[in-house]
This record gives structure tokens, C-alpha cells and sequence, in this order.
């Protein structure tokens, strides 16, 4: 992958180097203000009109060439932008999925104990075997449970 962008790199230097322009059916390219043509310099030996004809046009060109480039940069950080708004908001989902399944997790724990807090707490109630203070203590116990249950659903 380094290896293109570096062959590409390069090859834009060449392009921006040398324009080719074609007039009359030849092709001229410019390099830093001088004029080649078949591999000659031909600067001194054209007139003043055609050269400067042939410099617009290799500046007419090599400008449509940025601005090409531009063009593809930026569609391309717009690309990398988007790729990256779409890597945010997976993950915020999966995050949400996350805490629905550790909320749907303690709820099914609170709901578990709350079952067994009661069956535990009438089987002693039925045997006789509760004080007063300690039967508070398990409707205490009992009501903090239901009021866990009930947060925890209202996270769901």
C-alpha cells in the first residue's frame, strides 16, 4: 500500500514538472516556463503570442489537475469521516446492547433473591420462629429488594 502512494506521489511530480499542450498539431511541454518541443527547448524560437498561448493553456491544465486532486482529497477525508461516524455509532450501540443485557442480568438476580427472600421469610413466619424486630428486618429487607427491582427496570 506504501509502495502506490509513494508511485503515485511521484508520478504526480512528473505531471506537474512538464505539462503537454497540443497547438496546431503538435504537442509542446512546458517545464518552468520554458517550452520543449521533441525533447528541444523552442522558447527563444516562438513568438510572443504563441508562447504565451502555450503558457496559459499548461497553466489552464496543470490548474484542472489540482483542483482535481483537491477534489479527491477531500472526497476522500469526507470518506474517512464518515467511516468514522459509522465506527462511533456502532459502538455506542453495542455499548447500549451492553448495559440492557447486564441491566436484564441484575434484574433477573434481583428477582431471583427477592423470590427466596420471600419464601425464606414466610417459611419462618409459618414456623413461628420470628421476633418482632426480626420480622421487620425481613419486610425491610423485602422492600429494598422490590425498590432495586424497580430501578433496575426502568433502566431497561
Amino acid at each position: 500500500m506504501k509502495r502506490i502512494i509513494v508511485l503515485l506521489i511521484i508520478l504526480c511530480g512528473f505531471t506537474v514538472n512538464a505539462q503537454e499542450v497540443k497547438k496546431e498539431g503538435k504537442t509542446y511541454k512546458v517545464k518552468k516556463e520554458k517550452i520543449y518541443l521533441d525533447g528541444e527547448e523552442v522558447t527563444n524560437i516562438l513568438k510572443d503570442e504563441e508562447k504565451t498561448t502555450i503558457l496559459k493553456q499548461a497553466t489552464l491544465i496543470s490548474e484542472q489537475k489540482e483542483l482535481k486532486e483537491k477534489a479527491k482529497k477531500e472526497t476522500e477525508r469526507a470518506r474517512k469521516k464518515a467511516e468514522k461516524k459509522r465506527q462511533k455509532a456502532r459502538k455506542r450501540a453495542e455499548k447500549k446492547i451492553q448495559k440492557a443485557e447486564k441491566a436484564k442480568k441484575k434484574l433477573d438476580k434481583l428477582t431471583d433473591k427477592l423470590r427466596k427472600t420471600e419464601k425464606k421469610y414466610r417459611k419462618l413466619k409459618r414456623k413461628g420462629k420470628l421476633s418482632p424486630n426480626a420480622e421487620e428486618r425481613w419486610l425491610n429487607k423485602i422492600d429494598k429488594t422490590k425498590v432495586k427491582i424497580e430501578k433496575t427496570k426502568s433502566k431497561l
